[in-house]
């Protein structure tokens, strides 16, 4: 990691023609929907919007992760070309996307494995990891691939993910399961990550970061690519609004018909999934763009600029905090709970009840977050991966 201090003079945020500000604030928007989500006062008393669908289906919160892989890769197109052009050479560029890549694989392993360490037993995908694979390949397809063969790869991606799940047979299951357990991602899981995979996935040695599922992943991460390309060009602002808004709808319509044959679904990245949330990305974006790029409402943006602006910090302190809120102990007139169950059942459910309550609680979770990062900000820290 790089911790990068500039010592200025706090400034709210400003828009400039070097960096989109509106992406800035969206990935902001994204990192505190997954505080939000992953850390609820109770698991037993959550919105059904802020739970991952059981199986097939979308939620608000099966929109988070894709989002983020889109967001990384809008910024890939940006800052792959800043680089190029200052260095004139692709050495540098190589450097740092293997650092970058192996350095989010060992935060999120850190994450998997924290605070015991059992790395015989620790699942080894993840969200980071995930994030860290992604955007690897990404680089080297947008490095070495003309446009053209960009998106044919990516449609090429999409194909094998469509026709491995379809036509592929599972032993035990046949071929074109799509249910939980006897898909071919649980399958290739259970093979290569025997041991590895996530406690709580739906099925037995399947992972929802699993390795068949990375290749829709990456065409999510590609689409953002495109998306990064098409607002890098020298079209006006209100025509790559316009454009933004159209391939949005696309998107989903494509998504919504692909329903047909293939459903909605997280866990396995379906490419029905990958369409229909990148269209839905493509639109938040769009409205994020229009209200900061094109009305300068400044001020709406800069709490999430702020919040985003060391994104995968927070993410891993955040998390590992939470982890160790769960594993601290006291002792209640009911028995031996968690320092978080303490929180919660103490400072929130009396007053706001169950399901509010344990809403609050991962509210002031993000508000104290918020804190963090502003602090960070002011002092001009920004911890760069």
């Amino acid at each position: 990691m790089k911790v990068k201090v500039q010592k200025e003079k706090f400034q709210p945020v400003k828009l400039s023609s070097e960096r989109l500000i509106s992406l800035d604030a969206f990935r902001g928007i994204t990192i505190m929907g997954m505080i939000l989500v992953n850390n609820p006062g109770s698991r037993s008393h959550v919105y059904p919007p802020l739970c991952h669908a059981e199986w097939h289906g979308c939620t608000f919160t099966d929109l988070i992760f894709p989002f983020f892989l889109f967001i990384v890769g809008v910024a890939m197109s940006f800052s792959f070309a800043k680089r190029v052009s200052h260095t004139g050479s692709n050495a540098p560029l190589i450097k740092h996307i293997i650092r970058r890549t192996l350095i989010l694989f060992a935060l999120g392993l850190f994450l998997n494995w924290f605070p015991f360490f059992d790395i015989s037993h620790g699942r080894i995908p993840g969200v980071l990891q995930r994030i860290a694979v992604c955007y690897f390949f990404a680089a080297w397809i947008i490095m070495w691939l003309k446009p053209r063969t960009q998106w044919i790869v990516t449609f090429f991606l999409l194909a094998i993910h469509w026709i491995g799940l379809t036509s592929i047979p599972v032993p035990g299951y046949g071929a074109g399961v799509l249910e939980a357990q006897g898909n071919l991602c649980g399958y290739i899981d259970s093979i290569l990550l025997k041991g590895h995979t996530w406690a709580h996935a739906p099925a037995v040695g399947f992972d929802p970061e699993g390795i068949f599922s990375t290749l829709t992943a990456l065409a999510t991460t590609m689409f953002g690519v495109f998306t990064g390309n098409w607002l890098r060009s020298d079209r006006g602002k209100e025509s790559k609004l316009v454009g933004l808004f159209v391939a949005a709808n696309v998107g989903m319509v494509i998504g919504y018909v692909l329903t047909i044959w293939m459903p909605l679904n997280k866990n396995m990245w379906t490419v029905s999934y990958v369409f229909f949330t990148a269209g839905l990305a493509l639109s938040f974006l769009a409205m994020c763009y229009w209200l900061i790029d094109l009305r300068h409402l400044h001020r709406i943006a800069t709490p999430f600029v702020i919040f985003g602006s060391n994104a995968i910090f927070v993410y891993v302190l955040s998390s590992a905090a939470a982890k160790l809120m769960y594993l601290i102990k006291l002792q209640s007139v009911t028995g031996e709970i968690s320092l978080s169950s303490w929180l919660y059942q103490n400072l929130f459910k009396p007053w706001a009840g169950d399901m509010n309550g344990s809403l609050i609680f991962a509210i002031t979770y993000v508000l104290i977050w918020l804190g963090v990062t502003y602090l960070l900000y002011r002092k001009k820290i920004f911890i760069k991966i």
